[in-house]
């Protein structure tokens, strides 16, 4: 007993000291858990207001973060985080007065917007822009509500105005470009400086495009984010007086996504440890974006569909309110039909054989020449000109001396060459892809344009429509630094005149409300059209010369027309051979950077040939362009 009684008595005190700590832990944190509603209810009481509601939460949010005001850099915080962000209703400019700085904080730290519009439609004809949604990088959500803006007594405020048409803040999302003209086209509100976000992931080459490019789909992708794109949610009514919490929850996440998605297509997480500077946030985001500011969007296969995958027609589908399926009238898609679109690259006509076969061609003393199709190499044969040396592998010996040999036997044009995309390895269908665009080669001059297999590679037909988009980033690099617009040739080849088509409109006017117009506008019309054709002032004008000018072709050919493509080559001939090799080293960088193909043909080169033009040519060989 007297060896128990010590250590009945120190077990007895660690238990009890244990116990005490752990009640005065729970009681500490069930006060830190009451903490804001103890903090809420010691704020001055207010006249109810939902939107003074929502901006005291996003605003007590806000102080929770004030730290990140002091830092000299300011740090993109996690995108995880931005998504649960309340957002915040305006009707009137007052509300918009009220969060306003605090949105205009935001910008000042990390200049971009997440941006997204709904609309409905009835029996198919949209009606204008209902809701504009506007979210920050902290997940701070604006929901401004356009209608309410229409009225004479109530217009839109300056500095929402002048937010969308800054050039230094860029607006993100999936067809924001195209959002823009809506508002443009419904409001009258210009929105400049837009990104899509289709391009990032393209480019950036973090989606799979088999998966298709929609905001859902990126999200699920990317961030493993599930939006819910419901059809009772998706066709419901942006139009109402009050919206549900589940409209605006909605509505809010499609913007949060998009700053969330732009976020992490650059890489943009604070622990990679990047921050940025306010004075040089947005010149930084930029040049990230190169190429991509104001570009509509426009994909083989995807259409102009801001979806990609068609998630987003579901706008030219819903009603402003929902009829009875007896007044026949209901706005709900037809269950039979797939509403999908198609992946990128569907629509291409992927080859239906091989394109290599791998035959051989040797000279007369068995020294091999090249490879090449076996269409080929057996007209050698029924010409008499070449003697089968073996089937397999398929070679011919040519009985007459070649016009050229290979340098050595370590030349492209002696590899066997798989067939497959030479990006991913797909091996069941693939397409023709000219590494150097026709529109340029065509205009090289000869000797760079035989024997340039080189330069056409198997991609299949996913791979073959991505690169196409990459192509057209080059494009438009080429187009801004040599002044060669891209565009329809025949838009540019033929100018739209002025004069003519005055005289064809006031034609039009007069054949089909002649009666109806004042006699001094149609005597004015009539002298327009007596002076361009020559007609005498006291001539009546005919239905037969009126119908005459009526169909005048207004457009006239531009004499200092010149194509795109020809107008690049034109620049770099001029510094000779070696120019031109710049352009096609170029293309071909262009390809290996964009593309990251892994299954190219050995001894695929960016220099391919060059060296041997110059040892055959010179620098100084006179460039005949075609």
């Amino acid at each position: 007993m007297s060896h128990r009684g010590p250590l009945t008595a120190v077990l007895t005190t660690v238990l009890g000291a244990a116990l005490g700590g752990l009640l005065i832990w729970r009681v500490y944190k069930t006060k830190r858990k009451r903490l804001p509603s103890v903090q809420k209810a010691a704020d001055p009481v207010e006249a109810p207001c939902p939107v003074r509601e929502e901006f005291t939460a996003v605003e007590h949010e806000r102080i929770q973060r004030a730290p990140l005001r002091d830092k000299e850099f300011k740090t993109v915080e996690c995108q995880t985080s931005l998504l649960g962000g309340k957002p915040v209703m305006v009707s009137s400019e007052e509300d918009w007065q009220r969060i306003w700085p605090l949105m205009k904080e935001e910008l000042s730290v990390f200049p971009v917007l997440g941006l997204d519009c709904e609309w409905v439609s009835v029996k198919g004809r949209a009606s204008a822009v209902s809701l504009l949604q506007m979210a920050s990088y902290s997940g701070l959500c604006v929901l401004v509500r356009l209608l309410a803006f229409r009225s004479p007594q109530q217009s839109f405020p300056l500095s929402l105005i002048e937010v969308l048409r800054d050039p230094h803040i860029l607006k993100v999302g999936v067809g924001c470009y195209e959002d823009g003209k809506r508002l443009t086209r419904d409001y009258g509100l210009s929105m400049t400086c837009t990104v899509d976000l289709r391009y990032l992931a393209l480019r950036q080459r973090q989606a799979l495009v088999n998966n298709g490019l929609s905001l859902k789909s990126l999200a699920a992708d990317l961030l493993n984010v599930s939006l819910d794109k419901s059809l009772e949610l998706r066709c419901s009514d942006w139009e109402a007086d009050q919206l549900t919490l589940e409209q605006m929850t909605y509505a809010a996440r499609d913007a949060q996504v998009s700053v969330a998605l732009f976020l992490h297509l650059l890489g943009l997480q604070p622990e990679a440890g990047l921050a940025f500077s306010s004075g040089s946030s947005y010149s930084e985001l930029a040049s990230r974006c190169q190429g991509l500011v104001d570009v509509p969007f426009k994909g083989r296969g995807d259409g102009d569909d801001k979806s990609g995958d068609g998630e987003r027609r579901r706008r030219m589908r819903k009603p402003a309110v929902y009829e009875s399926p007896e007044s026949g009238d209901q706005q709900v898609p037809d269950p039979r039909k797939n509403n999908k679109r198609k992946p990128l690259g569907v629509g291409y006509s992927a080859r239906k054989s091989p394109l290599y076969d791998n035959c051989y061609l040797h000279a007369p003393d068995g020294q091999p020449l090249c490879t090449c199709d076996k269409k080929k190499a057996k007209w050698y044969l029924d010409k008499g000109i070449g003697v089968l040396e073996s089937e397999d592998p398929f070679v011919v010996r040519l009985l007459f001396e070649p016009s050229g040999r290979p340098d050595s036997q370590q030349d492209y044009y002696l590899t066997a060459k798989e067939n497959l995309c030479v990006v991913c390895g797909k091996a069941d269908s693939y397409i023709r892809k000219n590494i150097v665009p026709h529109e340029y080669r065509r205009h090289f001059p000869t000797e760079m344009k035989d024997h340039n297999s080189h330069d056409i590679l198997l991609l299949c037909t996913s791979c073959h429509a991505a690169s196409n988009v990459h192509d057209g980033y080059l494009k438009q690099q080429l187009a801004e630094e040599f002044a060669a617009p891209q565009g329809c040739e025949e838009g540019v080849r033929l100018l739209e005149d002025s004069d003519r088509r005055r005289v064809r409109s006031a034609a039009r006017a007069l054949l089909t409300a002649g009666g109806g117009l004042p006699e001094q506008r149609r005597e004015e019309l009539q002298a327009l059209i007596k002076n361009f054709l020559n007609v005498k002032e006291d001539e009546e004008l005919t239905d037969e010369v009126l119908q005459r000018a009526a169909d005048l072709e207004t457009r006239i050919f531009n004499e200092a027309y010149v194509p795109h493509g020809l107008k690049v080559v034109q620049a770099h001939a001029e510094k000779g051979l070696r120019g031109l090799m710049d352009l096609e080293r170029r293309w071909r960088q262009h390809f290996l950077t964009s593309m990251h193909p892994r299954h190219l043909p050995p001894l695929w080169s960016v220099d391919h040939n060059h060296g041997k033009f110059l040892r055959k040519y010179g620098e100084d060989l006179p460039i005949k362009l075609n």
